[in-house]
């Protein structure tokens, strides 16, 4: 079957990178602000220095660990018809942005701190739209500080009958709430441990560093089976090499890092090769979302991954400053497109703006409607004697036409895309009339769109566990 695929690196240059990552968590090792990652680490053969943190770890462990990885592995949902298989095909599952901290409301306009109530109403956008999964996208800034991390995966839970991924790890305890509310409504532990319904990203801090808390989050994550997202996020010019060579060989290290610290503590738990690497914007400071080497870095990425059998994600959607799509803008159709067609499981970004930091409603709908035309671009294709009609040319005769032939009613729909016309109507808008008429059709989906409700008793025990951790977080 034919499928596009864009190939940035070579076989020599897959394997250098491969050598060169090796070399650096052998020789420079891994610095784990934990305790007792380093003890389970240098356990299993890695070298350990427990004053200066740094874990040099061995390529026996790395290959051990990409041994017991899974190559095939789902993310769960409520509803088993919106169950994800890894890795993706023909094209890769699309989900949210998060974990921004401003959103646009939708009612007002007003740009502001988000709330529970706007992750509510943002994952229920989400359950009726294209997004095949939800991220946690919005910080929770109305509960204390250190418990808006499950506020955020329940409140997303309950308006969604979708796979959940979170955000935010705070801490092994952290960790530890988020599988309990997961648990409750998969039917138990092991239940939950059977059927995934949340993953989680857990972000290295580049360069080659694992923050305590969030990699002994990763650790109960990884025991409890819940797929563990090792999300690199190496900044050319910053936290990585400035060339998109270093900024590729620093994340992808990072991923092996990762991902030996989830096989050592949980042997054949599920596990993502993920990064949002791109270079830093030497004028601004911020990420370079829409540097054309950041599509460059997700083809490689996206080789490596697949040469190490791993599923990924390593591209991304989204990140404009504003509301912004449709058939005008080329620029931000062809940066998103070209990097649909890495070698990526699952793309991220949708209804984001303000480089991540906001979240929009209107942008959500947007790019809903943008990736239903984008994945026809990357449907399967067969090419086969039976698809080319020789026998129906024949027939057909020179100078003939194909309007009514068998072949053509056979394979009309199968073959050809149909296309919403009100989407197109839509994305055919200048940006001026755009957002006005995508803020309609959100206040309408709201209004119409119908979450099946969790079972009361099951709300109740969620918010019971939810108060309990918020009253020991804020009693240490």
């Amino acid at each position: 079957m034919a499928n596009a695929k864009m190939t940035f690196l070579n076989q020599s240059e897959i394997a250098l990178i491969h050598t060169q990552s090796i070399r650096a968590l052998q020789e420079i090792g891994i610095k784990v602000h934990s305790p007792n990652v380093l003890k389970m680490l240098g356990k299993k053969g890695a070298h350990v220095d427990d004053t200066s943190m740094v874990a040099r770890i061995p390529e026996k462990m790395v290959t051990e660990a990409l041994a017991l990885a899974p190559t095939f592995f789902k993310l769960c949902a409520r509803d088993p018809e919106h169950d994800l298989a890894l890795p993706a095909h023909p094209y890769p599952y699309a989900t949210t942005s998060g974990l921004a901290v401003f959103v646009s409301d939708y009612q007002t306009g007003e740009y502001r701190r988000s709330t529970r109530k706007d992750i509510a109403e943002f994952a229920k956008l989400g359950d009726a739209l294209s997004p095949d999964f939800l991220w946690t996208a919005m910080t929770a800034s109305d509960v204390p500080e250190k418990a808006h991390g499950p506020h955020e995966i329940w409140e997303t839970l309950k308006y969604t009958r979708k796979h959940v991924q979170g955000v935010t790890v705070q801490s092994a305890d952290d960790a530890t709430i988020q599988i309990e509310l997961a648990a409750l409504i998969a039917g138990g532990r092991e239940a939950l441990k059977k059927r995934p319904l949340i993953s989680v990203i857990s972000c290295p801090i580049a360069p080659l560093s694992f923050e305590s808390g969030a990699i002994e989050a990763q650790v109960e994550f990884a025991k409890a089976g819940i797929p563990i997202c090792s999300m690199s996020m190496s900044l050319g010019g910053l936290s990585a090499p400035v060339t998109v060579a270093g900024m590729i060989m620093n994340a992808n290290a990072e991923n092996l890092a990762s991902l030996v610290i989830t096989q050592t503590a949980a042997p054949g738990a599920p596990h993502i090769y993920t990064s949002e690497s791109a270079p830093m914007d030497m004028l601004s400071g911020n990420i370079n979302y829409g540097a054309p080497e950041k599509a460059l870095i997700s083809f490689g990425l996206g080789q490596m991954a697949k040469n190490y059998g791993l599923p990924c994600l390593v591209s991304d959607t989204g990140f404009g400053d504003d509301v912004r799509g449709g058939l005008e803008d080329v620029h931000f159709i062809a940066n998103q497109f070209i990097g649909l067609t890495a070698y990526t499981d699952i793309i991220t970004g949708m209804g984001c703006v303000d480089d991540a930091k906001g979240i929009s409603f209107e942008q959500l709908l947007i790019d809903s409607y943008m990736w239903d035309f984008f994945r026809d671009f990357m449907k399967e294709i067969e090419i086969s004697e039976d698809k080319m009609g020789f026998d129906t040319i024949k027939n057909v005769g020179h100078g003939g036409d194909f309007l009514s032939s068998d072949h053509t009613l056979k394979y009309l729909r199968s073959d050809l895309s149909q296309w919403d016309p009100a989407k197109l109507d839509l994305l055919a808008l200048g940006k001026t009339d755009m957002s006005p008429k995508a803020n309609q059709i959100v206040k309408q989906i709201l209004t119409d769109h119908q979450v099946p409700v969790l079972d009361e008793a099951v709300l109740r025990e969620g918010d019971k566990i939810i108060k309990a951790y918020e009253r020991e977080v804020s009693g240490s």
